[in-house]
């Protein structure tokens, strides 16, 4: 009789920490695999969201509420895939200033992190449609959740190599070391997109913004992951403090059940957080020149082929990249012009021919700025027709939902350094044939496109024992 009375006790208070998560329908998003290799595989969206008017506590660091400053956007964009069958997780960040196609419903090209504004179901939607990544569930963490964990587990402790300040974020660290931060100072760390260091005398910017400040998150769940297991995991007060400020400030989708999360925490119990591959998405930045119809959208960065595919074909463990089975000359394309380069079309569309894609038209369509990307749109239920097309081109390109000519299944609009991928004679290898590349902007223009995983400069914190 005592242990089903400890057993009931236990079952409700889990179901109470449970009956404090907030739950909300996300639409788009895909059902698991009841069958095959993906049985036991979910991906998660998580997000942290910037929105100012969601936290139960306004603090002026961050802007308040009540002075305007609500932009509801995904200031991190995280992918986490995890295989229960193999108990291995792995992490793909996109950042949140990637020019996609169909971020807002009313607008064509936007900054991914805009999406949220239409709901978590749109930013699912850009993710699975642009990318081709099935999405199963997903994780919604504000300010107030996050320093909750961090103060919760007592803290946590980061490397400092150099003293470092983001006066936006509100980061101070006066000496090099390590430090013992709480869960506002934690926060400071993983917001920080302008810092500066203090080396041989003076102060330097670390100018790499967003992408920077991602290779700190990554460095940041890695510490936070190996701290709750020293400090939470077993310990059932700090368990119940962890829940404690995790359940009522989490927002998760209406399909991820308790049993869902217990599953989870059961199948991962004894992973290691250190072995999870942390990527991002890679891409090219351009702090200048891209713009849509006239609107300057800032510092952006740019989709990149194949680095893209690549990454994407790691974190979902797949041996070759979806579509690549299937036979060019069972895809009809379209090939629009969608540069001020006379004759892009019919270069583009000679070279796809030469591959074996059905063309069945070229035709010309009005520049929207002096770069834009490369767009592979297809017709609904021809995705892996898209992602087929994909791989025969290089550079700035993109995929989408929308709109084709012709009838076509796969409408290519040429960018403005579009290239397509044909084999060299005599080679088992690929030579990249440039097909369009506009006369204002070549791949030397943009730089080289980042690698998917990047080491920690040498002035950024991380884990105090890799100091």
């Amino acid at each position: 009789m005592l242990l089903a009375l400890i057993v009931a006790a236990g079952l409700g208070y889990v179901a109470y920490r449970n009956g404090q998560i907030k739950r909300i329908h996300v639409s788009h998003l895909a059902a698991p695999a009841k069958s095959g290799p993906e049985v036991g595989t979910q991906t998660f969206l998580l997000i942290g969201s910037t929105s100012r008017c969601a936290l139960k506590k306004q603090n002026a660091a961050f802007g308040l509420c009540s002075e305007g400053v609500n932009g509801v956007n995904s200031d991190v964009i995280i992918l986490l895939r995890a295989d229960a069958k193999t108990h291995s997780i792995s992490v793909l960040s996109i950042p949140r200033d990637t020019v996609l196609y169909g971020v807002r419903p009313v607008d064509q090209f936007y900054k991914i992190d805009a999406a949220l504004a239409d709901g978590p179901g749109q930013l699912v939607n850009v993710i699975e449609q642009d990318y081709g990544i099935p999405i199963n569930h997903f994780v919604d963490l504000n300010f107030d959740s996050f320093m909750s964990v961090v103060n919760a587990i007592g803290g946590i402790d980061m490397y400092f190599p150099y003293p470092e300040y983001d006066d936006y974020s509100s980061l101070d660290i006066k000496t090099a070391g390590c430090h013992h931060l709480n869960g506002f100072e934690a926060l400071a760390v993983v917001r920080a997109r302008h810092l500066s260091y203090y080396v041989d005398g003076q102060w330097e910017y670390d100018g790499t913004g967003d992408l920077g400040r991602i290779l700190r998150v990554h460095e940041f769940l890695k510490v936070l992951a190996a701290t709750m297991e020293r400090r939470g995991l077993d310990n059932p007060l700090t368990d119940n403090s962890i829940l404690g400020a995790i359940a009522p400030q989490l927002t998760v989708d209406s399909k991820l059940s308790l049993s869902d999360m217990v599953h989870l925490v059961l199948a991962f119990h004894s992973f290691n957080p250190s072995s999870a591959p942390m990527a991002t998405m890679p891409n090219v930045e351009d702090f200048e020149d891209y713009m849509f119809e006239g609107y300057d959208f800032g510092s952006v960065v740019l989709p990149t082929y194949p680095q893209d595919q690549e990454a994407i074909d790691k974190f979902e463990g797949l041996a070759k990249p979806p579509g690549s089975s299937i036979s060019p000359k069972r895809i009809s394309v379209s090939v629009v012009n969608g540069t001020s380069q006379a004759g892009d079309e019919t270069e583009v569309a000679s070279k796809l021919s030469s591959l074996g894609y059905h063309v069945v038209s070229t035709s010309t369509a009005t520049p929207v700025g002096p770069l834009s990307e490369t767009v592979v749109y297809y017709r609904a239920g021809h995705l892996l027709d898209a992602e087929r097309v994909v791989q025969s081109l290089h550079g700035i390109v993109s995929m989408a939902l929308g709109p084709t000519q012709d009838g076509a299944e796969v409408s290519v609009v040429t960018g403005s350094n579009a290239s397509v991928i044909v084999p060299t004679p005599g080679h088992s290898s690929h030579q990249h044939h440039t097909a369009a590349a506009s006369s204002a902007t070549s791949d030397e223009d943009l730089g080289a496109p980042s690698a998917a995983i990047q080491q920690l400069p040498a002035w950024d914190p991380r884990a105090c024992s890799n100091s």
